[in-house]
């Protein structure tokens, strides 16, 4: 007993400057990432990808055959009102709802079949077809993201609007006796032809957030993953006798099994791959069985989940093995902190700054939740996201194998060895101890 009182370690200034560095860039890096990310999506928006459909047929007027479809299209794509922000892509019906159904595009402008006609219809001009307002229609699609849709129905809206003002501009400035003719309020619809509808382009199951359970399944078994590996990890060192491990107010300590880095971490490894056997199953039980989660191709996700939780842990893991105690702090910032904003669920990541772009392209939740749309929402189709889930988990679970092994095989063999916790005074007594000479 050294007499001292437990509280006079608050006066060491190493104690309140180390944890006060350790919080105060915790606290940046989360606000950097979490709110820089998400502050301003509509001026970091680019390249958007929205389908724009021209499905009219056109009409005979005045002895000529016009295309008022052709014309709206053409202009919408030659406009630079929105700038690089949208990327309208040209295409037919079939494309367009495969496209959709993929999670290609976040939302679609239609022209439909009888637009000249019904638009050409209200002037009294038409060779054919009885006068009924014509309509553009907007198509949402939340299954690749609630904000990403919005900011394509607020695009395609507002091209809608102008496409309508811009053709009834043509047709009252066409004049002629047949409009003078019209009554008042014909006259006044021809200033603003097309009413603009809005329909869900993909339509979704009641119990799937709105297209978001697809991003918190996945956020569900990083965090497993995550926090397992942190009890596996201080577990499989108690087990080796390293480490003491508090149950209340009970210390409990294990005779040393001397084990090499390498070989705890193998240790580690092995378990976070046998339990994710478990965590995988109560994970899918408990969002489909027991909260209804709408979910098909349930073998395949329940797959799907067990690959995810253990790829996630093994990778917490090496950073834990690797940086030791500050690895969960590393493990943080790369499964959480700079994760969540760049995963293209709450933000569409053509909505994100370049740097939080370029974060999206490797972040491991984004690759999962991309898996996971394609499985709940697009029937599993390998280029609607689930290829590349799985093909970035295995590029993962590689990085993660090669670079934990390949530096704690590096301590290894440079003598960089664990001290167990009993060992450590007599250690540093003997560096205490002033050397003789005989």
């Amino acid at each position: 007993m050294s007499g001292i009182h437990p509280f006079r370690v608050l006066r060491a200034k190493p104690l309140w400057i180390a944890n006060g560095v350790i919080t105060g860039v915790l606290a940046l890096l989360f606000t950097v990432f979490y709110v820089g990310a998400n502050i301003d999506p509509v001026g970091h928006l680019k390249n958007l990808p929205v389908g724009l459909v021209n499905a009219d047929k056109g009409a005979a007027v005045g002895g000529e055959r016009v295309n008022l479809g052709a014309q709206i299209t053409g202009s919408i794509k030659k406009s630079t009102a929105s700038g690089d922000k949208i990327d309208w892509k040209v295409m037919d019906e079939k494309e367009m709802k495969e496209q959709l159904g993929k999670g290609k595009l976040y939302g679609a402008l239609v022209i439909p079949a009888d637009f000249t006609s019904a638009t050409t219809a209200l002037t009294g001009t038409a060779t054919t077809g009885a006068p009924t307002r014509p309509t553009l229609t907007v198509l949402t699609n939340q299954s690749a993201g609630s904000m990403g849709s919005s900011l394509a129905r607020t695009a395609t809206t507002q091209a809608a609007e102008r496409a309508s003002l811009q053709v009834g501009k043509e047709l009252t400035s066409q004049g002629g006796t047949t409009q003078a003719q019209l009554p008042a309020a014909a006259r006044l619809l021809l200033t603003d032809p097309a009413a603009v509808t809005v329909e869900d382009g993909h339509p979704l199951d009641s119990h799937s957030g709105l297209g978001l359970t697809a991003f918190y399944y996945a956020l569900v078994l990083v965090v497993c993953g995550m926090l397992s590996a942190n009890v596996i990890s201080g577990q499989v060192d108690h087990a080796l006798g390293y480490t003491h491990n508090d149950m209340g107010p009970l210390r409990l300590h294990r005779p040393l099994i001397r084990a090499t880095r390498v070989q705890t971490l193998a240790l580690g490894s092995t378990l976070m791959a046998a339990l994710s056997l478990l965590m995988g199953t109560l994970v899918l039980a408990g969002a489909v069985g027991l909260m209804g989660m709408d979910a098909s191709h349930l073998p395949l996700l329940w797959l799907y989940s067990v690959c995810a939780i253990a790829v996630s842990g093994i990778g917490a893991l090496t950073l834990l093995a690797v940086f030791g105690t500050p690895g969960m702090l590393v493990v943080t910032l790369v499964f959480i902190a700079m994760a969540v904003p760049t995963a293209g669920a709450t933000t569409p990541v053509e909505a994100l700054p370049g740097f939080y772009r370029f974060l999206a392209e490797f972040e491991p939740l984004r690759q999962l939740t991309g898996g996971l749309r394609s499985i709940l929402y697009y029937d599993a189709q390998g280029d609607a996201g689930l290829t590349r889930g799985w093909v970035m988990m295995a590029v993962g679970l590689a990085a993660a194998a090669l670079f934990g092994f390949g530096v704690t095989n590096w301590y290894d063999r440079k003598g960089l060895h664990r001290i167990p916790a009993e060992a450590e005074p007599e250690k540093a007594a003997e560096r205490r101890a002033p050397k003789t000479r005989v």
